[in-house]
């Protein structure tokens, strides 16, 4: 399918941003759900639709809430893992993924997605911010100072050790907890030590994620926004690209 013609100020805005992609020795991307969206995953507000409209986020995405009713969070998170089975990388995510294995050594993928789609079009290095909704991990320590693999859990909703009754939880971060220290650690050295930053699809409200195009830009970096709306970081920009990572990125990173 051909890509439709940019208007000429965003033509010119897209070349200079190519042409610094093109020789920076550290280019970092940094993606928020609005790439996820693309490929047909929903956002976290957008998931909450039918059966899910009627609770508060802190019911379906908290350790409280999942204290209150751990079958009720499962079953949700158990909708959301089955359409991310049958969501697809986009056009965006191959093209992050090609420029990356094009130029060794030179790209950070950082994502606030919790979902793989990164890590499926071929850059499986990315740093999650939010976590990993395939993935499972225990509610509390083990009572025996045991590490048990959570694959070992009696099947359930959900399932739990069958010696102490540990539930697992998804091994997302949920509302009002800290993000992975070495995730986040890691996202703020890249965003310090590269010379472009894409922000791609974030509505930055999120912090400290949204707090990354500031560091960047007051290490020295240039920092581009690709996203079709206007977003809370637009300010921390150098340039700002209307447009859909599925878009604009094959035209941004590609040979």
């Amino acid at each position: 399918m051909a890509m439709a013609e940019l208007p000429a100020a965003q033509a010119a805005v897209l070349a200079d941003v190519r042409a610094l992609a093109q020789r920076a020795p550290r280019v970092c991307v940094l993606s928020g759900a609005g790439m996820s969206a693309e490929s047909g995953i929903p956002t976290f507000r957008d998931a909450m639709t039918g059966l899910w409209s009627r609770f508060d986020p802190a019911q379906l995405a908290s350790e409280e809430g999942f204290r209150a009713d751990p079958a009720r969070v499962w079953a949700w998170y158990a909708e959301r893992r089955a359409g991310l089975h049958a969501a697809q990388p986009n056009a965006g995510h191959r093209a992050v993924a090609a420029f990356g294995r094009r130029r060794p050594g030179v790209l950070t993928v950082v994502t606030q997605n919790v979902d793989d789609l990164h890590q499926r079009a071929g850059w499986p290095d990315t740093i999650r911010l939010h976590g990993d909704i395939l993935a499972d991990r225990w509610l509390e320590p083990c009572p025996h100072g045991r590490a048990c693999a959570p694959a070992q859990a009696r099947p359930g909703q959900p399932p739990a050790c069958a010696d102490c009754g540990n539930l697992l939880r998804p091994d997302v971060v949920w509302f009002g907890e800290m993000l992975p220290a070495g995730a986040i650690d890691a996202a703020e050295r890249a965003a310090r030590g590269c010379a472009l930053l894409l922000v791609v699809g974030t509505s930055g409200a999120v912090w400290p994620a949204a707090g990354l195009a500031g560091v960047a830009r007051r290490s020295g970096a240039r920092v581009a926004i690709v996203n079709p709306h206007a977003s809370d970081i637009d300010d921390d920009a150098h340039w700002v690209l209307r447009g859909t990572a599925a878009d604009l990125l094959p035209r941004l990173l590609d040979a």
